[in-house]
């Protein structure tokens, strides 16, 4: 199957392709992250428990071997701040069709576990870098060493080149007004290093200050499902708080969950645009400058009440 989430030339969308099955899998093994970043919702979650059972994160494996799926063993968290991350890594590695990847802000990638990780088979590393200098950086990342993260991610360059190890490695900017006279100077310099150097778009989490939705469809829940440190599966990636939940695997199957009566709901309104009649997207503007045919109209505005009744509660 071709990548359902393909947006035509021309920035629209015409079709919505589910798939048969997740594509990539986002496991929130703990709850633990090093920075304190201003856009991120983790300071002030209220959730837990702050780690992943094994036979949890073992069972969404398992459940989802030999499926070609993409691993994403993070969630609202550092992934690098879970000391089983090379473990993880290696249990989803011996199925031969999976990928691992892994977005970092790179301030905890110590030499022992760059290696460890790449012992391990990882496929991806994302650096999140957002600035090119110490002065732009930090107040975007409080708590995170802007000169050790530019020494770990060049040693991990150096080491995944050393070994001949497979791991795609990208650096990127979220694009924000803060650190615009240094990006061209940051792409220069890090795509002369990595793989990959990228702008990305700051989004915005639902329920951060939108009043209304944006009543379209949604592309992140097209071949993706994600789960909390509780084995429980929310709709979205950007649920940070369990407004949208539908399913639990130390309960069910990720297949059950997938393909189940609480995930089919959320697709049938979405596929209406309906954001307005679910708690979690009632507050979500995501893929607004997005043009999907047949779907022109204004937001609206979300119910007073901030409860909107939710399928899958």
């Amino acid at each position: 199957m071709s990548n359902p989430r393909t947006i035509a030339a021309d920035g629209t969308v015409r079709e919505l392709h589910y798939a048969e099955t997740p594509r990539f899998i986002q496991i929130e093994t703990n709850l633990a992250c090093n920075a304190k970043c201003p856009f991120c919702p983790y300071a002030h979650m209220d959730r837990g428990p702050m780690l992943m059972e094994d036979w949890v994160w073992q069972k969404i494996v398992d459940d989802t071997r030999d499926l070609g799926v993409t691993y994403r063993p993070f969630l609202i968290n550092e992934p690098l701040s879970e000391k089983r991350l090379p473990r993880i890594v290696d249990y989803i590695k011996r199925d031969t069709t999976a990928h691992v990847e892994i977005n970092t802000n790179g301030g905890l990638l110590t030499e022992k576990r760059a290696r460890a990780l790449l012992d391990a088979g990882i496929d991806v590393v994302r650096f999140s870098i957002d600035g090119f200098s110490r002065e732009t950086y930090e107040p975007a990342r409080p708590g995170v060493d802007y000169d050790k993260v530019v020494e770990y991610t060049n040693q991990f360059i150096a080491l995944r080149d050393a070994g001949g190890y497979g791991c795609h490695i990208e650096v990127r900017m979220i694009d924000m007004q803060e650190n615009k006279h240094e990006q061209a100077a940051f792409l220069e310099y890090w795509r002369a290093r990595a793989d990959a150097a990228i702008l990305v778009p700051l989004y915005q989490w639902p329920w951060s200050g939108q009043t209304a939705p944006a009543l379209k469809p949604c592309l992140k829940i097209l071949d993706e499902i994600f789960f909390y440190t509780d084995g429980t599966a929310p709709l979205c990636c950007w649920d940070d708080s369990g407004r949208g939940l539908v399913g639990d695997v130390t309960r069910q199957s990720v297949l059950e969950i997938w393909n189940g009566a609480e995930m089919q709901a959320m697709r049938q309104l979405l596929n209406r645009g309906r954001r307005d009649l679910i708690t979690l997207c009632s507050r979500c503007d995501a893929y607004k400058d997005i043009r999907f045919v047949g779907f022109e109209e204004e937001p609206a505005s979300a119910p007073q009440s901030g409860a909107a009744p939710d399928p899958a509660r």
